[in-house]
């Protein structure tokens, strides 16, 4: 058993999170999911990103059970693995420990459609998880049961946890949503902030379908 690719991922991830400012000292955890053979690969507990190798990747199944590795997982293991088990198209997870969508989560608030990125998170808002302790089943469930279709959720006086089709795409979403967390803090620092109707993210969910460049056909 290989997956070089997989575990080099998350450590470049790893010290993107870590160099980007979304998660301080070795707080935050990614994981890729292999659908096809049913592995999770995940960043290991406590271990500093920046030292962090292709070696110290924890490999393990849906339930738990170490595979590969000499690593202890990362504590939130049963947030990752419950949300692969709940989203059938996420194929990885990023959880963060950013300024923002923390200082909303202390706030135990949504964050809100100040800024129409958030229709990448699947949601016209981001809802809070009710507060459960850091690395316990208990979070998990209940990140999972507020997150319901929306692929991020915040986790109450903790962070964000993200998923997306793969590490490129969950990571970009764990970097939007700090953005809208952001200037959902700042516009409420200076007064309230108009926020987009149902209406106007309908129609920007319907932009997103076509954004970007076009698929070139098979030959």
């Amino acid at each position: 058993m290989n997956y070089n690719e997989e575990k080099q991922a998350l450590v470049n991830y790893g010290k993107k999170m870590s160099t980007e400012g979304l998660s301080s000292g070795t707080s935050g955890n990614l994981s890729i999911f292999n659908k096809e053979s049913g592995l999770v690969f995940i960043t290991p507990s406590g271990v500093d990103y920046q030292k962090t190798t292709s070696k110290d990747i924890v490999v393990m199944d849906l339930e738990g059970n170490i595979i590969d590795g000499d690593k202890k997982p990362s504590s939130e293991w049963h947030l990752h693995t419950l949300f692969y088990k709940n989203k059938p198209d996420a194929r990885a997870v990023v959880h963060t420990h950013s300024v923002f969508c923390t200082t909303i989560s202390a706030l135990r608030m949504p964050i809100k459609p100040v800024h129409y990125v958030i229709a990448d998170a699947n949601s016209i808002e981001v809802p809070c998880a009710e507060y459960k302790r850091y690395g316990t089943e208990e979070l998990a469930k209940a990140a999972v049961k507020a997150a319901g279709k929306s692929d991020a959720v915040l986790l109450a006086n903790h962070g964000i946890v993200v998923c997306g089709k793969d590490i490129s795409s969950a990571y970009s979403l764990a970097k939007e949503m700090e953005y809208v967390a952001e200037i959902q803090y700042r516009a409420m620092s200076i007064g309230k902030p108009i926020l987009l109707t149902d209406d106007e993210m309908k129609e920007v969910a319907e932009g997103f379908k076509n954004y970007g460049q076009p698929k070139k056909e098979d030959k």
